[in-house]
């Protein structure tokens, strides 16, 4: 039996010895077939930038400026020069000028106080702002008890962007805190990656639409909508093929035609060996080159990744959960990679709550509850049951993804393991 003890991370490599048989490949290979891949798409546009969220970067982007280009108050209060204020305290200046965010402000007067408002311009002559809190006011003259440091309270030019920094990289995935950012370096139009057109094909003579009836053998289409759902945002321009019934023939010319326009094509079931199986004969009709088949992983073995012309193909096992999870693992990496999207997969240390066993040989990705944080700051996960690769509620029910290696056939409460969020 081998177990991991408390506190020991295991490394696992390409070609770590993790494959359960000579036709699996470990998921770290195939991945980094998925990076050789899923190139980004060449063409681009360019969009206001209101509307770029979403959307991947294509061309960086610079400080048109520096920001703030002045100096400027940090805060409400009294803009004066700090060594004007001779002896001990307290002082009590007059109040010469009323300075507000956007205003020029005239040079300020020797021997006074401006009023000062946050971010408008220091005026020249003045040094220092000292907050309204730390003075008193009386009529036009204020009186201030404890001497300022030169130079408080003020936010300097250039202290955020200084003109021609790279404000965001190529690659980005533009979010409102980069949107932000975007904007405050003077951007209107950002240059990004086109829309990724995608293909989703369902396979399956079994499938019925959720709120149909059923007829005798026959289960609701999960997949068809769960992917879509997965796919939906704004740099994915999704086309739905609808369900191919279990024909070979059918199959190819669905796969032919998608090909044609799509930059990937994803399916949903036929994707291993049986004899209603129809995706690795119908991509041989298609003419496909098969980039890998069949992973060292559970659930979702039975994955394809392969190219028609210029097209990539995934095939996702036809099981819900498998499905889900091979999206997870390997659609969301190939979609950056088509994208030209930095792809940084969320990953925590976690520590189960209970112990679990299993049939080590494949790297498992078995769903989790979170149900609490240890004194020691990590995560306690739930693990949810050995049998999970049919169970949609069980998933729905998820936080996330423990990692389990290849290698593990048990692993004890408190153990630690890797930790892959949803959202």
């Amino acid at each position: 039996m081998t177990s991991r003890s408390p506190g020991i991370s295991v490394r696992r490599e390409p070609g770590c010895g993790c494959e359960a048989a000579v036709d699996l490949i470990s998921v770290d290979r195939a991945l980094a077939i998925v990076a050789d891949l899923a190139r980004p798409v060449a063409d681009c546009e360019t969009l206001p930038l209101g509307a770029a969220t979403g959307r991947v970067l294509a061309g960086a982007v610079h400080a048109a400026a520096d920001a703030p280009g002045f100096d400027a108050s940090a805060m409400d209060g009294y803009a004066l020069r700090a060594d004007r204020l001779r002896g001990d305290g307290p002082w009590m200046l007059p109040v010469g000028a009323r300075i507000a965010a956007g205003q020029t402000a005239a040079p300020l007067p020797h021997g006074q106080a401006g009023r000062i408002f946050t971010g408008a311009p220091l005026p020249e002559g003045a040094d220092t702002v000292v907050m309204q809190e730390a003075v008193t006011r009386r009529d036009d003259l204020i009186v201030i008890a404890t001497r300022p440091a030169p130079g408080q309270n003020i936010r300097r030019r250039g202290q955020d962007m200084v003109r021609g920094i790279e404000v965001l990289p190529v690659g980005r995935q533009l979010g409102p805190r980069d949107i932000a950012a975007a904007a405050a370096a003077g951007a209107g139009r950002l240059s990004v990656r086109r829309r990724l057109r995608v293909t989703l094909l369902s396979n399956g003579a079994e499938l019925a639409e959720p709120g149909e009836a059923l007829d005798q053998g026959q289960i609701w289409n999960v997949n068809r909508a769960m992917l879509a759902a997965q796919m939906a945002g704004p740099g994915l321009d999704l086309t739905d093929g609808g369900i191919i019934c279990d024909d070979r023939q059918a199959f190819t010319d669905a796969l032919i035609a998608a090909s044609r326009g799509a930059d990937l094509v994803v399916t949903s079931g036929g994707a291993s060996v049986g004899e209603e199986d129809h995706l690795p004969r119908a991509l041989a009709e298609a003419g496909a080159e098969i980039h890998l088949r069949k992973v060292a992983m559970k659930p979702g073995k039975p994955l394809t990744i392969a190219s028609i012309g210029q097209a990539l193909v995934l095939g996702l096992p036809g099981n819900p959960v498998a499905s889900f999870v091979s999206w997870h693992i390997f659609g969301r990496p190939i979609v950056a990679g088509l994208t030209g999207a930095e792809h940084r997969p969320r990953r925590l240390m976690a520590r189960l709550s209970e112990g679990l066993s299993r049939r080590a040989g494949r790297r498992e990705f078995r769903p989790v509850r979170w149900v609490g944080t240890g004194l020691d700051g990590l995560p306690v996960l739930k693990p949810g049951p050995a049998e999970f690769s049919a169970r949609v509620a069980e998933l729905a029910r998820a936080d996330g993804l423990a990692d389990i290696p290849a290698e593990i056939d048990s692993l004890a409460a408190g153990d630690l393991v890797e930790f892959l969020p949803f959202g």
